[in-house]
């Protein structure tokens, strides 16, 4: 990833709901492409290597590992 250079997927499709990343050197920044001068969420670059694995292991595909948000009340 080069230096100071936003990135976006070239998976990403034309309806806006994008991540842009930058490689910062010692960390990987990564923000809201519809908000670029929102709020930017930092990585070291090892957490976000893991991340990448993990994402295209299919590791949070839909339907893989789902943890219910059903409430039962007493």
């Amino acid at each position: 990833m080069e230096a100071n250079f936003w990135r976006r997927s070239s998976r990403s499709g034309s309806n806006g709901a994008c991540v842009e990343v930058r490689d910062q050197g010692d960390s990987v920044a990564v923000r809201d492409s519809k908000n670029q001068a929102g709020p930017v969420l930092t990585f070291p670059p090892d957490e976000w290597r893991r991340f990448i694995a993990a994402t295209k292991d299919g590791e949070f595909d839909a339907g893989q590992n789902k943890v219910s948000s059903s409430r039962t009340t007493p």
